[in-house]
């Protein structure tokens, strides 16, 4: 019997911040991944200033129109452009039969898109994937949906400065907190929509378990924290479920956690490896 081999899983980037530099880094940066993933395009809104840049993946496309992506060979399109992409690019995506991964999960706060992007999923057979992101335990979560989940909260700590240019500002003072304050609490849903940065991961408790209605959601500026902290309680038939996680934020972008980046590797990398964990 002859051996098939994978082909490299061929990756377009959208979006070319804080995010994307930093998957395409790790990528290139990790031995482990032999080859595993190719970045064939970059799509972003300005191609002119990106092409100006020195740290573009050798031999990538650069693109500004998602209409681009059916010239294509691709796999995977990701997303971490900001909630306003995932639109356009999910659905030239999926409608090139590529699959499409996105981190702006806050989008998907609109049901009328999701439907959409599923819809379109489901004619051309791609997947729309929504990746844990910062949290941890989004699998047993998922899992444990099919014996019934009771409740689910989502409780978001992060340190003040990373609220700023929020609504939170005018919620609570956040330049002269002294101790933790709640200044938000409410559904995912919601969560999600009035704050895109900060919250947008409330949208994968919500979708891995009871929805974006049902999971509860507190958002928390604390002055002492330096690292941004996430708390997830479930019940139901399974039992309980307790999960924290507390991430460094991304270099570059105090809202979002390092691990967002290193959870858009991860699945990428798996999408051509032998052992899947």
């Amino acid at each position: 019997m002859s051996a098939t081999s994978r082909r490299a899983t061929r990756v377009v980037l959208v979006g070319w911040g804080a995010i994307g530099t930093a998957v395409a880094r790790l990528l290139a940066q990790d031995a482990q991944g032999n080859g595993a993933a190719r970045i064939v395009a970059i799509g972003v809104r300005d191609v002119a200033a990106t092409l100006r840049r020195d740290d573009l993946p050798q031999g990538a496309r650069v693109i500004g129109d998602p209409a681009g992506l059916a010239g294509l060979d691709a796999d995977l399109v990701v997303e971490a452009a900001g909630r306003d992409s995932v639109g356009p690019w999910g659905r030239a995506a999926l409608d090139a039969g590529m699959d499409f991964a996105l981190s702006s999960t806050s989008a998907l706060a609109d049901g009328a898109l999701l439907a959409d992007l599923r819809a379109r999923a489901a004619r051309t057979g791609g997947q729309l994937i929504v990746h844990p992101g910062a949290l941890g335990g989004i699998d047993a979560l998922a899992a444990a949906r099919h014996m019934g989940l009771a409740e689910v909260e989502h409780r978001i700590v992060k340190p003040a400065r990373a609220w700023a240019g929020t609504e939170a500002e005018r919620l609570c003072p956040l330049d002269a907190l002294t101790a933790p304050a709640a200044f938000f609490s409410g559904t995912a849903s919601e969560a999600a929509s009035r704050f895109p940065q900060n919250a947008k991961v409330a949208l994968i408790t919500a979708l891995a378990g009871i929805g974006p209605e049902r999971t509860r959601v507190t958002l928390v500026a604390d002055p002492g924290a330096t690292l941004n902290r996430h708390e997830i309680t479930a019940s139901g038939d399974f039992g309980q479920l307790e999960v924290r996680i507390a991430n460094n934020p991304l270099p570059g972008n105090p809202k979002t956690s390092a691990m967002t980046a290193l959870s858009l590797v991860r699945l990428i990398e798996n999408r051509a490896a032998a052992l899947v964990i």
